[in-house]
């Protein structure tokens, strides 16, 4: 179109208007958000990721660019074993917590009938309660006067406390495991009501058994709500710290603690930080693989 045919026909008042509103209404809508995003998320990330790069002197952050803490921290005797502690525990709490939490859910949304609302909210009233509760609790529970120890030792079985249930990588997964089957339940309960129950009778009328069906048709229609709930699992127990500190022993150390300790009485906040972009990392590649599993199941 030449200059003289766009001259002729300028562009409507009207569309100029609309195209004006929605930048008004996706400014006052996403502006507060991604502001939010810049501020919390991408500028700390960002100042996470340079300081890695940099190195301590004589107490003092010197911004000399170097590959040194990623190095210590592939190559150190003491950090691989810790990080691959954490990567084995949360593991274990996710495979766990995934079993459990989807037998709950397939309890609650196929046995249960009229009750399931109500157990679907006791299901939720565990997420109301402190983290930090909760995780509390399990040293009440295994400790060498808590519920365990206390009921053995009444009922004649030990002469003396058990101290190997407190304070190790056992006493970990049982806490993350309690604290997390809700983030499992939840998910897959959701994924389940929206099963057609049409379809689970196609397959019953078509001659298939109970087993059959639900390794061929639930199974496979649930598991957005597996993968959904399994990643969030993951990560959160991957990076937990109040379990670790408040249950763990020398064979509970995490890389939480760690990090922590570099950020604090270490004073070696550069290092802190390449350990948090290795987490970070693993993380990142644990959401793109759960993705992919999704997208081809979902």
């Amino acid at each position: 179109m030449s200059v003289s045919e766009l001259a002729a026909h300028p562009e409507p008042a009207g569309r100029r208007t609309a195209d004006r509103r929605r930048w008004i209404l996706a400014v006052i809508f996403l502006g507060p958000a991604a502001l939010y995003a810049l501020v919390f998320l991408i500028l700390p990330y960002a100042n996470l990721l340079a300081y890695s790069f940099w190195k301590v002197e004589n107490y003092a952050v010197v911004r000399d660019f170097n590959l040194g803490n990623f190095q210590r921290a592939i190559t150190g005797s003491s950090y691989l074993p810790v990080l691959g502690n954490s990567l084995l525990v949360a593991v274990i709490v996710t495979a766990i917590s995934a079993v459990l939490g989807y037998a709950l859910a397939f309890y609650v949304a196929f046995f249960t009938g009229r009750a399931r609302h109500t157990l679907f909210f006791l299901m939720v009233i565990p997420l109301w309660t402190s983290f930090l509760l909760r995780a509390f609790i399990w040293r009440l529970i295994l400790g060498r006067e808590g519920i365990i120890n206390s009921g053995l030792s009444w009922l004649g079985v030990t002469d003396e406390p058990i101290s190997v249930l407190l304070f190790n990588r056992f006493s970990v997964c049982i806490a993350l495991v309690y604290v997390f089957v809700p983030f499992v339940a939840i998910p897959v309960y959701a994924a389940l009501e929206k099963i057609p129950r049409e379809a689970i009778e196609a397959s019953m009328d078509l001659g298939a058994t109970a087993a059959t069906t639900f390794r061929r048709v639930i199974l496979p229609l649930s598991i957005p709500g597996i993968v959904a709930g399994g990643i969030v699992t993951f990560c959160l127990s991957f990076g937990d710290f109040v379990a670790p500190a408040l249950l763990g022993g020398p064979s509970g150390l995490m890389i939480s603690s760690v990090i922590i300790t570099q950020f604090g009485s270490a004073f070696d906040w550069p290092f802190g930080s390449a350990l948090a972009v290795i987490v970070i990392v693993i993380i990142g590649t644990a959401v793109i693989l759960a993705r992919r599993l999704e997208r081809r199941h979902g």
